[in-house]
This record gives C-alpha cells, structure tokens and sequence, in this order.
C-alpha cells in the first residue's frame, strides 16, 4: 500500500470515527458546528473521507472529549508498515499437522494453548513467518508476559501503547483510557491486512482489548489458559499442543546435534527423546548441552538425568530453566489449586481419576472437580477422558518436589485407602454371591468412597484403574500405608478372577505380602500369601505355588482362622489337580469340603466338590465325576459355572460321548460370555476346536481354534495363543 492510500485510509476513518463520536452524543452536523466553529458543509466532506485540518482535528477531539483518538488519526498518515514478529527457531522441527490446520484455515482468531514447554510460541512465529505474505500491512507482535516469574502480566492499555506508536500514531495522540485506546486501534486496522501475535496471555480479560475487528485481520493468541471466553466471543480456531511424537523429538535432536554426531548414538537419542517425555522445551535443552561439548556421549547425559533427576539436569546457563518455566504457571494458582497441584505430584499412574485426587486432598469429588478443571485450564493437567486427567511426567516430577514433608504421608494414606475401599466395593458388585471376610479400612470424611450400580460399572472402575494399581500400592508401602495397601492387593480378589491380568495380579500380591509382613498382622499375610499362591498356580509356576499354599495354610491355623484355611485348603487342592498328584488332591479336598460345610459356605462347597470330580474323573470313574460336579453346579458360585460344565465336557468326551462333550461346551462359552469371563471364553472355544479336530472335522476346528487364538491374544496370553496357531 502506498503513501497516498495510506493517507487516504487515515482520513477515512477520521471520518467514520468523528461520525461515530457525533452521533453517539446526540449532534446533528449543525449542532457540532456551531460548537467548533467549522461549518457543516466541512465537516460533512471531512466525514465522507477529507483530510482533516489540524485545528478542526483538536477542535472535534477536545469537544467530542476523544481522549486524542481523533488527533491520532489525523497524523496517522505518517505510520509505517510494522514489522514486529521476532526470529523464529532456525532448527524447527515437527508440528506439522497444527502447520496445515493453521494453513487451510480462515479463522480470523486462533488460540494456541498448551502446558508449559510445548513450543506455544515457535508454532506461532513459525506460522506468522511462513504466512507473512498473507498479511501485506504488517505484523504486530508482543510478549504479554502472562506467566513471567518476575514481572507482572502486561496491562492492556501499555500493550495498545505499544501497537499504536508502531501504526504511527505519536505519543501525544494516545488516547489516557483503555476503552479509547482500544476503540483507536480498531479503527486504525479497520482497513488493513494484520498479523497480530499476542504472545504468552495470561487470560481472557488481558486479550480481549487487543482484539482486531477489522475482517482482514488475523489475531494468534499462545497461552497456558484454554482462553475460553476469548474463543466463544471470537469463534477462534483451538490449536492445543502437548509432547512431540517420538519422530519428531528424535529428528529435532538430530536436527540440533547434527547428522553425523546422531548416527553414532542412535539408541542413546531414542532414550534421551523419552527422557525428556518429548517435551520440545526440554529436548531443546538437552540437545543444546550435548551440542556445547563435543566430548559428551548423548549416553552420558541419558544416565545423568536417570541419577541426578530430569529437572536439574535439563537447564542452562543462557537459556530458561525448565523448572522455572513451571515456577511461572505454578505462582500463578491460587492456594487451593496450588495445593492440589503438588499432591497431585504424588500419585505415580498414568492418569488420575476425580475421586483419587479427592482423597489425596482431603475433599469432596465436587471441590476436587472444580479444582482440577481448573488446573486443565491452565494447562497443569490435561484431561484423559470423563473424570480422568493425566500429567505429563515432568510436571509430575516438578509437583511431587513442591510437597512439603508433612503433607505426603497423610495424603498417600487418605489415597490408598480410598482406593481400598472402593475396590472392596467393585468387589461385591463383581461377584455378590461371594463371601468376603476382608473389612476394609473406613476413609476419612469428607472423601466418597465410589458406589457401583451393578457389575459392568464395577469392571469399568477396575479396568480403568487397573495401571495404576501396582504404583499405587507401592506409594503406600513406602509412606508406611502398609494396611490399606495389603488390603487394596486382596479386596481385588474378584477382579483378578475375571480379568486375570497375570503380571499386575501377582506385582501387586508381592508388594502386599511386604506391607501385610511390615504390619506383623499374621491374619494379613495369609490373606495375601493365597492370593499370590493362586496367581502363581494359575500361570504355572507350581514350585512359587506350593511354598506360599503351605505358608498360608500355616499363618492360617496359628491364628486359627478355620474358613481361611478352608481356602487355603482348597487351592492346594487344585494345586494337586494341576500337578497330577490326585491322592492330595482328594485328601486337600475332603478338608476343605468338610470345613466348609461346616461354616455353610455354598462357594467354597461348589469348589471342593468340582475338585472331587476331577480326582473321580482321572481315576475312571465317570459316573461319580459327574455326580460330584453336578453337585458342585447345584450350589456352586455362577462365575465358577463355565470351568465346572468344561471339566463335565471333558468328562463326556473320555466317555466317547463327543456331542454331550459339545453341548457341555457351548453352555460354558454362553456362561462365560454373560459374565464377561475372556480367559473361559478362549478355553471354551479352544476345546470344542479340540472335540471337532477328534471327530476329523478339521474346517470347524480351525475355525474355534481361530477365534480361541484371537482371544487370548486379546488378553495378552500370548503363549497359549501361539500354541493355538502351531496347532491349526
């Protein structure tokens, strides 16, 4: 744009603005007149584009009480084409997808938001200098310093200062209030093509006077906050940055350290990418300082934040701290949200629910909902679906450091004992004909402990959990928690039983075997020594097996706790099914049975008599084999239904009764899968495969063996799988 059109823009909206200011006080072109001294026909001509003189300029400004808006437009034609976006980073790597997003969109606002460290402002620059051309009038740019340790956000009306003195309107010609300088600035862009950048805002009342109106420009917000009211007001394009991908964080440290240094260490770059937590402010850093010393194995920096912790290795002499950059969101909380923040630091799973994080503060799941919205909006969590939020691990590393001393031990055990009491909970839901001897520890008010309305709630809060089940009990157990961490390992005890999640099953029983010990509770440990026996048995590991069966069975007489021996008596029964050895089996057995009908336990009955079925089936005796499982269904619990009618089957087929063995078969897998048992559900299916490829009918037997291997890949048994597919 040249000079005259410059001039001539700068008069029109002289025009428009003294209009405007004529009007809104009630005066004709006569009555403004005979105020000011020029005639109507003037100020008629000024209005529809003249050039005003500077007299009538100071005239209209003073009586109109303009604050100098109108003298700032007058001398407007003497501003230049601003050009004020700083330097971008010369090694940018990744984002390419907000990249597009931001391309192919014709949004006159964008809010890029995101924690602290994600590269707000470089997608910003970075757009603003690859789309310069888009913008012919310039680019405006400022730092609005919204999360600075030392200084204060800056204040509106300073930052209009600073964009009108660069869109030429002198010093004097700024208007003292804030509404008037923002209604200036609207005016003076009210014709131009802008890039307007408002750097690091710190809210949506900060932004909202440096808004353009003006259909030609655009506004690019970064932020920690979600900006929510600017981006209702202004329909703004959401662009939320977290970590890098893997990629990206790998080819952005190659990218600084160079190609050939790179392909020396390759495994150490993956590993200092993930050390990071692909954060691009810390991989900037890091990759900075193997840079600076040429000597300096990238391996040696992976172990020295391994030893020396993430956040003090990951800073620099000439550059920004990562922790500092966290210090600017964090002094920017309240006490409450403040406090939330840090205990928040605590919990070491993937993500945290609402109702974990009540307890750790001690609150209300509404109090703690409000509060970690709060924290979502400024960008500390981030929000991992309904009631559930995540960290990113740096910013759990830096929040468990703020925690003060006394405020961790009773936090972790208000946690773990909510959790206990919740999964006891989820426990009746699963299975409510089962009885549970397990009293859990009360939780302090005013901390809820989760209701469930029926089964499938209950196994969603434990599948939903189930990650953070092991960090959680070892959180406990090292902040002396020790008895609800023992009790949260059993009172899952339904859960492993439908779901059996081999590797977590038997982590968290070793962590509780170590709690219910470090509470000399000898009741304890044998509740968690048949827990453990079980999961042991289960994956095979028969030699672990024995040894805690026998322990339990110990610790249970010594404190003369008769039904739990009855169980410990029991799974040493099956144990001997599972080992061969049927003259145990049938002596184990015929214990348990008898204290179990002793204390009228229906359950315990159904199992020791399905265990009598198999030392009758493998000694030939068939009709007795059937008889005692058949007892066994008659009273037996329903989540034990699809085994009992498997071992029937298998009965039946020894028999060379192949199409009882089926129907045996096919009521077990409709058992199964109305309780959501896949582990039944893939044996079910492998079994009939088994019965279909004894009658030759290959076709349909690699078709249930199939579905079985799909199954158990499902679940993750990957061995069982695999020897499915060897068969087929």
């Amino acid at each position: 744009m040249g000079r005259g059109s410059r001039t001539e823009g700068a008069a029109a909206l002289f025009g428009q603005e003294l209009r405007r200011l004529r009007q809104h006080r009630g005066l004709s072109l006569r009555d403004l007149s005979k105020v000011i001294g020029f005639t109507p026909g003037y100020l008629s001509k000024v209005e529809n584009g003249r050039p005003p003189s500077p007299e009538l300029a100071r005239a209209c400004d003073e009586n109109l009480e303009a604050g100098g808006a109108l003298v700032a437009l007058a001398n407007a034609e003497a501003s230049v084409r601003p050009a004020q976006l700083p330097a971008g980073i010369r090694r940018f790597v990744g984002r390419g997808d907000q990249l597009r997003l931001l391309d192919n969109n014709d949004a006159r606002a964008v809010i890029i938001d995101g924690p602290p460290g994600t590269g707000k402002t470089m997608l910003a620059l970075r757009w603003g200098h690859h789309a310069v051309d888009r913008f012919p009038d310039g680019q405006l740019y400022i730092d609005l310093r919204g999360h600075s340790p030392h200084e204060r956000p800056v204040e509106p009306r300073v930052a209009l200062e600073e964009f009108l003195s660069a869109l030429g309107v002198p010093a004097n010609g700024i208007p003292s209030g804030l509404e008037r300088c923002s209604a200036l600035f609207r005016s003076l862009v009210a014709d131009r093509k802008l890039l307007v950048v408002l750097d690091n805002a710190a809210s949506s009342e900060q932004v909202r006077p440096l808004l353009p109106a003006a259909p030609g420009c655009v506004v690019v917000m970064t932020s920690r906050e979600r900006l929510s009211g600017i981006a209702v007001q202004s329909d703004a394009l959401r662009v939320t940055l977290g970590p890098m991908t893997p990629a990206d964080s790998i080819a952005l440290i190659r990218r600084v350290i160079g190609e050939d240094r790179a392909a020396i260490e390759p495994e150490a770059i993956t590993d200092l990418a993930a050390r990071c937590g692909f954060l691009p402010l810390a991989l900037r850093i890091a990759a900075e300082r193997v840079l600076a010393q040429p000597h300096y194995l990238v391996r040696d920096l992976v172990e020295e934040l391994d030893v020396d912790g993430r956040l003090d290795v990951l800073t620099t002499f000439d550059s920004v701290a990562v922790r500092t950059v966290f210090d600017w969101s964090y002094r920017r909380l309240d006490d409450d949200c403040a406090r939330m923040f840090r205990l928040l630091g605590l919990h070491r799973g993937p993500h945290i629910s609402t109702g974990a994080a009540a307890a750790l503060a001690g609150l209300t799941m509404a109090a703690a909902r409000t509060l970690l919205d709060r924290l979502a909006a400024a960008h500390l969590v981030q929000a991992a679906g309904r009631d559930r939020y995540q960290l990113h691990d740096l910013l759990r590393e830096y929040a468990g450091e703020l925690v003060a001393a006394d405020e961790r031990e009773p936090a972790v055990t208000r946690m773990v004992t909510w959790y206990q009491a919740t999964a006891y909970a989820a426990g009746l839901a699963l299975a409510p004909f089962r009885d549970d001897a397990l009293t859990p520890d009360p939780v302090p008010s005013p901390v809820q402990v989760l209701e469930f309305a029926d089964h499938d709630a209950a196994l969603r809060w434990c599948d939903a959990e189930l990650p953070n089940f092991v960090p959680v009990i070892q959180l406990g157990l090292e902040h002396l928690a020790c008895g609800p961490s023992w009790k949260l390992a059993v009172a899952l005890w339904n859960y492993w039983l439908h779901r059996k999640p081999w590797t977590i099953w038997v982590r968290t029983q070793q962590l509780a075997l170590v709690a219910a010990e470090e509470t000399g509770d000898l009741h304890a440990e044998g509740c968690v020594a048949v827990s453990l026996a079980e999961a042991y048995r289960r994956m095979g590991d028969f030699v672990q097996s024995t040894q805690l069966y026998l322990r339990s069975r110990q610790l249970r007489r010594q404190t003369n706790d008769r039904l739990g021996e009855a169980w410990s008596l029991a799974g040493t029964a099956f144990l001997a099914v599972d080992r061969g050895d049927m003259a145990c089996a049938d002596m184990y057995a015929a214990q348990a049975l008898e204290l179990f009908r002793e204390f009228d336990d229906q359950d315990g009955v159904g199992a020791a008599l399905a265990t009598i079925g198999d030392v009758h089936h493998s000694r030939g005796r068939f009709d007795d084999a059937l008889s005692a499982m058949a007892a066994s269904l008659a009273v037996g619990a329903s989540g034990a239904k699809p085994w009992v009618l498997m071992k029937m089957a298998a009965v039946h087929a020894d028999r060379g009764r192949p199409d009882t063995a089926l129907q045996d078969l096919r009521l077990a897998l409709e058992a199964c899968r109305g309780a959501s048992d896949r582990w039944a559900e893939a044996e079910s299916l492998s079994r009939i495969g088994d019965i279909h490829a004894d009658l030759d009918r290959l076709p349909e037997a690699r078709q249930f063996w199939a579905a079985a291997q799909a199954v158990y890949e499902a679940i993750g048994d990957t061995e069982r799988a695999q020897a499915l597919a060897a068969r087929a």
